[in-house]
């Protein structure tokens, strides 16, 4: 069996290390991996291959810095021509990016079978480019590997169980690498230290609905300043995202830094006090390590970690984001419950391609 991977994302790069170790585990499939390029600084993509040992791409389309449909389109064009000539029985995509979009179509049009890691997630916000990217993925899947309950009901409401595609509920693959990456982690980043760091929340803002909307970006940099003032907050943060607060003369207080690599970032949030996110990885990251998340969003696909009371979701409201910091940071919850699995996915996903 031949398998060709589509990644282009940092969460697509995590996803992909575990499940690519579990191939190799594996005789009978050889696979195949295609790097769209849609993350392209060397922080959020090359660092990933290294450090995480992930099989070095066999393709590098390069793409990235366009509009949503211009990068679609370049992928597909590029993605279908590599498809035509390796001539796979599967392609495999993770998440919800353009790259998941663009391999998934890619394939289906070819007549090859497409296998969706992360099936059945719904924010129910179309607006999101992410929703319908997931959503149209799920439609012309043939193996949907769903993370949770949640997300395996989510596909029966929306009648899957009449259509071709396989439903298998395989747990999460991320958690599956916090697991394993966790001690080499520990090993070999040295963040806390070079940053000085004790007590800190850790924070990340990426997604367009916040990035590019100004009003929502300052007032949730408004609340994140006011945070800063009693305690250090230390925000990984996209060069896009960077760009946008230099151009339009944001003033923050807060610590900036560079993206990180997986390591470095699973040492973050080992110690940090709390996580504000707009992240989805990120929020379930949180959980894994025993950290309260502040949502960044008006809504979350990840709806158990709210349901169980681990994150609270604000949007870019400053009084909420502030509320949720002072009631969630001292919170002691339940992190035994079993929302994700057994930290198996990837064994189970493997397995579900020869059934």
């Amino acid at each position: 069996m031949k398998i060709v991977t589509i990644l282009g994302a940092r969460p697509q790069f995590v996803k992909a290390a575990v499940v690519s170790r579990e191939i190799l585990k594996n005789a009978g499939i050889r696979e195949v991996i295609i790097h769209t390029g849609q993350h392209y600084d060397k922080n959020m993509s090359d660092i990933f291959f290294e450090e995480m040992e992930i099989p070095s791409p066999d393709y590098n389309l390069n793409i990235n810095g366009l509009s949503h449909g211009a990068m679609t389109g370049e992928m597909l064009k590029g993605i279908e021509s590599i498809l035509l000539s390796e001539k796979p029985d599967y392609v495999m995509v993770y998440g919800d990016t353009n790259s998941t979009i663009a391999g998934a179509l890619a394939a289906k049009k070819i007549h090859i079978k497409v296998a969706h890691v992360e099936a059945g997630l719904r924010s129910f916000n179309i607006r999101m480019p992410e929703e319908v990217n997931r959503i149209l993925t799920d439609r012309i899947s043939d193996k949907l590997y769903c993370p949770t309950q949640t997300a395996v009901d989510n596909l029966l409401r929306e009648g899957y169980a009449a259509l071709d595609g396989q439903i298998h509920k395989t747990g999460d693959v991320m958690l599956d690498a916090a697991l394993f990456y966790s001690r080499k982690a520990k090993e070999k980043s040295a963040i806390i230290d070079t940053l000085g760091l004790d007590k800190f929340i850790l924070c990340t803002i990426h997604r367009a609905e916040n990035t590019d909307d100004l009003d929502r970006l300052r007032s949730i940099v408004n609340a994140i300043n006011e945070i800063a003032g009693s305690i250090r907050v230390v925000v990984p943060i996209h060069p896009r995202t960077r760009n946008i607060l230099a151009k339009h003369d944001i003033s923050v207080n807060f610590d900036m830094i560079d993206p990180v690599g997986y390591f470095d970032m699973l040492n973050l949030i080992t110690h940090c006090s709390l996580v504000m996110t707009d992240s989805g990885g990120l929020q379930k990251e949180a959980f894994y390590f025993k950290k309260n998340c502040v949502t960044l969003r008006d809504e979350t696909e990840w709806v158990e970690l709210i349901d169980n009371g681990f994150a609270v979701c604000v949007g870019s409201d400053t009084c909420k984001i502030l509320e949720a910091y002072h009631g969630l940071l001292h919170k002691d919850n339940d992190f035994s419950l079993d929302l994700y699995g057994k930290g198996d996915a990837s064994e189970k996903i493997v397995a579900g391609l020869f059934n």
